[in-house]
């Protein structure tokens, strides 16, 4: 018998955290929940769930710091939950590594939705089994493993996640629609904004120069484009796996 994911909760706002539970209770999901970021620390240190809810203003410890504190002990799954129209909180936190994020105040049925479309992406997506050289850049979609003269670069889930579809596809335009529904759920397909972040993170790892990409092109309107002399099918048998225990290395 499976075991449904286990949420956990962080908001210094009482009514919050009941909404969160009552809705993703009914749902299906096991909750759990912490009034304020250094609780909320404590608790995803003791309980290890699945995702993270986790507001922006709190004030013992804001969301951005706990988020850092999370991140630095293992790669769980964040959304942020912020004030609606507070669009430099939701850009910083995407940059930070912050997997989505919800504004305030949100729907029961969008909150279940953005739960289940984080935790569907962060499920283990099996790469192609071929390399893909570019320069001094190695794409080993087999390993989920990003080189740069042979040193690791490292990726966040959801950055690889997003290379990992253009890099399936070399030298074919995946249009802005395409892109956000196959790395984030259907329910992303017009949220550019989102894509542009993304892609302007994965540029800076990835890229020579990341104000002239050379990797991963542009078409204005259209979408993005991963732009390579050749792709090698054949990966040798004995290849080395990514180490899981280095989550921000692959996508699980």
């Amino acid at each position: 018998m499976s075991i449904e994911p286990l949420v956990l909760a962080i908001d210094d706002e009482p009514g919050i955290l009941r909404l969160i539970k009552l809705e993703l209770l009914s749902q299906g999901f096991r909750v759990i929940t912490a009034e304020g970021g250094l609780e909320g620390v404590r608790v995803e240190e003791a309980h290890n769930p699945d995702i993270v809810l986790l507001d922006i203003m709190m004030p013992d410890l804001g969301g951005l710091d706990v988020m850092r504190r999370l991140r630095e002990r293992r790669d769980v799954p964040i959304i942020l939950l912020t004030a609606r129209g507070a669009d430099a909180d939701k850009v910083r936190g995407l940059e930070l590594g912050a997997d989505d994020y919800l504004a305030k105040p949100f729907s029961p049925d969008e909150l279940s939705a953005r739960v289940r479309a984080v935790l569907r992406r962060c499920a283990v997506v099996e790469g192609a089994n071929r390399q893909i050289h570019i320069g001094r850049l190695t794409i080993d979609l087999h390993r989920r493993l990003v080189l740069r003269d042979g040193k690791v670069v490292v990726l966040t889930r959801t950055e690889w996640m997003l290379l990992q579809h253009l890099a399936s596809n070399p030298g074919r335009v995946m249009l802005n629609a395409e892109l956000l529904s196959k790395v984030w759920g259907p329910e992303y397909r017009g949220d550019l904004q989102y894509l542009r972040v993304w892609i302007s993170r994965l540029r800076k790892k990835i890229e020579r120069d990341p104000a002239t990409p050379e990797i991963i092109k542009t078409f204005q309107g259209s979408g993005y484009m991963l732009e390579v002399p050749a792709v090698d099918v054949d990966v040798p048998a004995g290849s080395i796996a990514a180490d899981a225990a280095e989550p921000d290395l692959v996508a699980p």
